[in-house]
C-alpha cells in the first residue's frame, strides 16, 4: 500500500521542488500574491513534469533573497523641540 505524498515528503531529508501552494507558503505569501510575483518576474517560473508545476527551492531562495529589505525608518524624536 502506498503512503500519502505528505507522509513521504515529511520523511525526506531534502526537498528539491514545491507545488505552487507550498512555494507561496515557503516565501510567506498567499498563492495569489505569489502568482503576481511570478508574472512580474520577481519569483521564478515553475518547472514542468507533464502537467504539474514544480518550483525549485534553490531558485525560490535566491528570488526571496533578492527582494528588498524594508527601509529603515528613523524614529522621530518628538521631544527634541521641547525645552
Amino acid at each position: 500500500m502506498s503512503r500519502p505524498r505528505a507522509v513521504i515528503a515529511a520523511s525526506l531529508p531534502i526537498v528539491f521542488g514545491l507545488s505552487e501552494e507550498e512555494a507561496a507558503a515557503a516565501v510567506g505569501i498567499s498563492q495569489t500574491k505569489f502568482r503576481d510575483l511570478v508574472t512580474q518576474k520577481r519569483m521564478p517560473t515553475a518547472r514542468r513534469v507533464d502537467g504539474r508545476k514544480i518550483y525549485d527551492v534553490d531558485e525560490l531562495r535566491l528570488a526571496f533573497k533578492a527582494l528588498p529589505h524594508e527601509p529603515m525608518v528613523e524614529e522621530v524624536d518628538t521631544w527634541a523641540d521641547v525645552e
